[in-house]
């Protein structure tokens, strides 16, 4: 059962979201998942009987509202997170595209969402979640606010031409080593087909890297064209060796400092792998049994 506080809790991050997102009312609330009526009774106080239960933690889902009550996870700006916001803005602003190939566990997924929360028409996928080219396409219809029901080719076209509409928007394809082939080719299509319209930006770890020029090599159709198009280099933050190293343990320091850590070197200890690197996942966790004492 979701109390009224949790709706209430919902309601202000929906209200934080909506500046952020370039279509009309009625869009907003597709995005949302749910009607255009119900959208503007909760924007105007309505928040008993109008929305399931199901509404509101699929809202609290698309929103990352946490109703544990838990703290909220607070952004430290680490060199990881300039790198990528900088990067981020260009393409945004001038419609470019970039490739980003980097270890995993160094904060490019929160870098990439929270750009996407404080940005207009910032669509963030995760292509872990939408493989195939089906998916892809729609998720990236909805992303604006579009209905992604109905005929793929539609749905395609008419996401197509409304970014074509918009005030530079921004698509932000994160774990895209996860993409199946013919998602990768859907891609190069829509690209070209909003070329000098619309920005891209792709995230994924060395695997990304890897399949790419494996693919390149194999002279696989489309992978070389993709290439070209995301600026022909895989982009990088994090220095090989000893200078990876110590730029991670800064960066996990910083992050534990500005979520409360009492003690951050001591904390920084206990997220240590193997390797020499912290594990930035590990610090909520060690965080949470802080604030649990």
């Amino acid at each position: 059962m979701i109390t009224s506080e949790q709706k209430q809790k919902i309601v202000a991050a929906m209200a934080d979201a909506r500046p952020m997102f370039g279509g009309s009312d009625a869009k907003f609330a597709k995005w949302l998942g749910i009607s255009g009526s119900q959208y503007s009774r909760v924007k105007n106080g309505e928040v008993e009987q109008v929305l399931s239960d199901m509404n509101w933690i699929a809202i609290a889902r698309q929103l990352e509202v946490s109703l544990a009550g838990t703290p909220e996870w607070k952004t430290a700006r680490t060199p990881v997170y300039e790198f990528i916001n900088t990067q981020l803005e260009v393409c945004q602003a001038e419609a470019l595209s970039s490739l980003l190939c980097d270890l995993s566990d160094i904060g490019k997924t929160w870098t990439a969402k929270v750009y996407a929360k404080t940005h207009r028409n910032v669509a963030y996928i995760d292509c872990s979640m939408a493989k195939g080219k089906t998916l892809l396409i729609r998720k990236i219809a909805r992303a604006f606010g579009l209905d992604n029901s109905g005929k793929l080719g539609d749905v395609e076209a008419n996401t197509i031409y409304y970014l074509k509409t918009l005030d530079h928007p921004l698509i932000i394809l994160d774990e895209a080593g996860d993409l199946h082939y013919e998602a990768w080719l859907e891609i190069k299509a829509l690209w070209n087909a909003t070329e000098g319209a619309c920005g891209w930006y792709m995230i994924g770890a060395d695997g990304l890297k890897a399949k790419i020029q494996r693919s390149i090599d194999c002279k696989k159709v489309g992978y070389t064209e993709i290439f070209s198009r995301f600026g022909k280099r895989y982009g990088k933050v994090v220095a090989e060796g000893e200078e990876g190293r110590e730029m991670m343990k800064a960066t996990a320091i910083m992050i534990a400092k500005a979520n409360g850590a009492e003690d951050a070197a001591r904390l920084l200890r206990k997220t240590m792998g193997d390797d020499g690197m912290p594990s930035l996942r590990r610090i909520h966790k060690e965080l949470r049994k802080q604030d649990a004492k």
